[in-house]
């Protein structure tokens, strides 16, 4: 033979080699498995043999004189260490300004108007794998004729709560009355993480993001909800990704304010390095390149300043907690820092955080009230080391995608940016990607109305082109 047609076999050969790699990739790619429901006994004890009590009954926020007089005494015999000068909220918390929050809430607030503010929705409670579960439901007082109310469940995070969607769930169970689109209309379901507010804390080791998230499945089909949608920030991102991974056929859509991505790539770590100059090859936009570069500064310093609360919870929070749930100052420190920062990392500049800007002291204060009445801190603060003691990248869930329809509301003062071109590596149907006009980490709180706008759009487009029947 001559050489010519030996090169031209060669050459037939290694098409056909790299032919039958490719239909093997193409082909044998499984369909990725859904995670697993997390079937879970987090009761006292053993779990019994009968079966569990599927009752949903009233619940009332509730607190006696004995409660609050203790409180108050506590207030009372505060200790406050003097701030250093001009450190505003560098330090943490200013104490200056942490004594008119204190003398606010010993004079002026009001937790029983309060508690009425917070029993005007609907709340109850139901057994879950053994731990009673709270949650707050809402129906639409009025439904456009012809029209049913889509299930919407929407889930908080640490150091919020429940009573942060007090302001959004009028916007969307009711838009036409808030000057909103009526072409749908919701019926919200809020239920606390077990561990925070009126839920009970797990007793046993172990409870996790996968394990809420099975949880609120549970709650849902208990509901008499076959499908839904699901809303989240903060933790509630990371539980309604879990669930729209453990059940994607019953989750129509997914909305977020915060989608982070614990799995990184090779391409992640060149973005990083080389987004600034080739911003284009990455897929990243200007407003991407604004909000993340210099990414030392942004990205890593930011990290490094901000996350010590995350180190400390997710390695011993039952030694910090001790303090904070005996001392409502110290609870009030803690949690009032947060919602500063959080909400404008500028505001560490500002001898009281800034947080009257966004926020009045009634909220902050309920907000405070919820932890401390209930006496949740330590267990709420557990679900860090819950989720970060294996180390992060080393879980199921971290490497399965979402395929759900997925909505992102991505709002400027957000604590780390996440640009679309990453979120969509793990969640592969973004069907809607915003750079929202203002706010930062507690949306519902401190913008309803550009939040409820955003979940209105798109589940209207979700709606729309049915893509719920198309994952």
């Amino acid at each position: 033979r001559s050489c010519s047609a030996l090169a031209g076999i060669m050459l037939l050969e290694v098409f056909l080699v790299l032919g039958a790699v490719i239909i093997y990739f193409v082909f044998s790619k499984k369909k990725e498995e859904p995670l697993a429901f997390k079937e879970g006994w987090w009761g006292k004890g053993q779990k019994p043999d009968a079966e569990e009590d599927a009752t949903v009954w009233p619940f009332k926020v509730e607190t006696t004189e004995e409660e609050l007089s203790d409180l108050f005494r506590r207030l009372d015999q505060a200790r406050f260490t003097e701030p250093l000068e001009n450190s505003c909220f560098h330090y943490g918390v200013n104490s200056v300004y942490l004594r008119k929050v204190v003398s606010y809430w010993k004079n002026q607030f009001n937790w029983k108007k309060q508690v009425e503010v917070l029993n005007k929705y609907p709340q109850f409670k139901t057994k879950i794998q053994g731990i009673d579960i709270h949650f707050v439901h809402v129906k639409p007082p009025r439904l456009p004729e012809g029209q049913a109310a889509k299930p919407l469940l929407m889930v908080h995070g640490w150091p919020g709560s429940f009573y942060e969607f007090y302001k959004i769930i009028p916007l969307l169970t009711d838009p036409a009355s808030h000057g909103l689109s009526d072409e749908h209309v919701f019926e919200v379901i809020c239920p606390s993480i077990p561990g925070y507010g009126f839920s009970e804390a797990p007793h046993k080791e172990g409870f996790n993001s996968v394990s809420a998230a099975s949880i609120f499945y549970e709650l849902m089909l208990r509901l008499g909800f076959n499908e839904f949608y699901a809303q989240g920030g903060d933790w509630g991102w990371l539980i309604c990704t879990n669930l729209a991974q453990i059940a994607p056929d019953r989750m129509k859509g997914l909305h977020l304010n915060l989608a982070s991505v614990t799995n990184m790539g090779f391409t992640h770590l060149l973005s990083v390095l080389l987004g600034c100059y080739l911003p284009g090859l990455f897929g990243f936009q200007d407003e991407d390149v604004r909000r993340m570069f210099p990414f030392l500064e942004k990205g890593l310093y930011r990290i490094l300043l901000e996350s010590g609360y995350a180190h400390i919870q997710a390695t011993k929070p039952d030694t910090a907690g001790c303090g904070l749930n005996d001392s409502p100052v110290g609870l009030a420190a803690y949690i009032l820092e947060k919602f500063s920062t959080w909400t404008d990392l500028e505001f560490r500049s500002l001898e009281d955080g800034g947080l009257e800007r966004k926020f009045n002291l009634d909220d902050l204060l309920t907000n405070i009230m919820i932890y401390w009445v209930s006496g949740c801190i330590v267990s709420s603060m557990r679900f860090y080391k819950e989720n970060f003691q294996k180390g992060i990248g080393t879980q199921k869930h971290e490497r399965l995608t979402v395929q759900v329809p997925t909505g992102v509301a991505s709002f400027p003062n957000e604590i780390m940016h996440t640009p679309r071109a990453w979120a969509q590596k793990k969640y592969t149907n973004i069907v809607s990607f915003h750079f929202m006009l203002r706010g930062g980490h507690f949306a519902a709180l401190e913008e309803p109305k550009l939040l409820a706008e955003d979940i209105l759009q798109f589940v209207g487009k979700v709606e729309k082109g049915q893509l719920w029947r198309k994952k």
